[in-house]
């Protein structure tokens, strides 16, 4: 297992991260199906592989997934870092969601006892709140920080300029920094590369990936003509995470996944994450499951490695547009391109 370091911070955290979304039970689809038996086995198998951090949410399972995430780790908390998060809604009232220094603190304080820990390493606001101002979300959690309940901030699900404005308020103010956005990014769902990424790149942000395999389409068991077994999210049409814009585009990228995955021994899922992993940027990839056999799978991802062709098919097949104003760029600004700029542009300019 490869630890990179986490944003500019001096936190190092393992190329895997542990994700907990299948912790609980949810109130409703397919998601919540871990107890905390098979959550403790799920976990001893991750840290044995050297995964370092596990990530979870308030939200996940309604408090579930946290609980069980706090349970397993009884005695073992002081080797294991946690990530969580919050901004949806856990409640009724028309304060019980947001990125308020109302709603945060309290968060905060649940999601502590909930895992029952008496801090939170990464902290981390969830999705975006266009109502409450940067300086009140950025002091609330710098005030977590100072008050020992939070290590490190990050965001997720952020634009490009919510990312940069929520930076400039806290460089302003003298408060603690995003050190990480996770965000969606897979062969099937490239936007951020242009935005977010360079973000990342210029402002020394820890990109952590959040469904990899793009909800499972990745996995190697949706093909052409294939849906995948009964009983999947995208088999029974009810989950829009990620979007699908062009089906025959997605399966033209499966097709080459699983082409190289077969030339290499491996899953198709493998092959997903092997290829985030060597993306400019990216500390981490969340890999979820339910069973010992698909974290098994997800882990060894760590040790492949991929040929230059095989990065280039990938490439080649799953590549978006280049839209403005980076196509402006690419045409008349090529001598004026710095890296950051280039870990876009670059993939689109003529081999040299």
């Amino acid at each position: 297992m490869e630890y990179r370091l986490l944003g500019r911070s001096g936190l190092k955290i393992s190329s895997l991260t542990m994700g907990t979304m299948t912790f609980g039970r949810a109130k409703s689809g397919p998601l919540g199906a871990v107890g905390l038996n098979e959550a403790k086995r799920l976990i001893d198998q991750c840290l044995a592989a050297g995964v370092n951090l596990i990530d979870t949410a308030d939200m996940y399972a309604h408090g579930a997934a946290e609980e069980i995430v706090g349970s397993a780790l009884k005695g073992k908390r002081a080797d294991v870092l946690i990530a969580t998060k919050a901004r949806f809604p856990m409640g009724e009232g028309p304060n019980d969601e947001g990125a308020s220094r109302h709603y945060l603190i309290a968060a905060c304080e649940r999601s502590l006892k909930r895992l029952k820990t008496d801090w939170i390493d990464l902290y981390q606001i969830h999705e975006w709140d266009g109502l409450t101002p940067l300086e009140e979300i950025m002091e609330a959690l710098d005030s977590l920080v100072r008050a020992g309940k939070v290590r490190y901030v990050g965001c997720s699900n952020f634009s490009g300029w919510h990312v940069m404005k929520a930076l400039a308020v806290a460089a302003r103010d003298r408060r603690q920094p995003f050190v990480s956005h996770q965000i969606h990014y897979t062969l099937q769902a490239r936007e951020a590369e242009y935005e977010l990424v360079p973000i990342a790149l210029s402002e020394g942000l820890g990109i952590m990936v959040w469904s990899p395999l793009a909800g499972g389409l990745l996995s190697g068991k949706f093909t052409r003509g294939k849906r995948g077994p009964a009983g999947t999210r995208h088999f029974a049409r009810k989950w829009r995470e990620p979007p699908i814009y062009d089906e025959d585009k997605l399966f033209d990228i499966i097709d080459v996944a699983v082409d190289i995955a077969k030339a290499h021994g491996v899953s198709a899922a493998r092959v997903a994450i092997a290829w985030l992993l060597a993306q400019p940027g990216v500390t981490t990839v969340i890999i979820g499951g339910r069973t010992p056999e698909q974290f098994a799978d997800n882990l060894a991802a760590a040790d492949l490695r991929l040929a230059a062709d095989d990065f280039a098919r990938l490439d080649k097949v799953s590549r978006p547009p280049l839209i403005y104003p980076y196509w402006h760029q690419a045409w008349t600004a090529t001598a004026r391109l710095s890296a950051t700029d280039l870990s876009l542009i670059g993939k689109y300019l003529p081999a040299p």
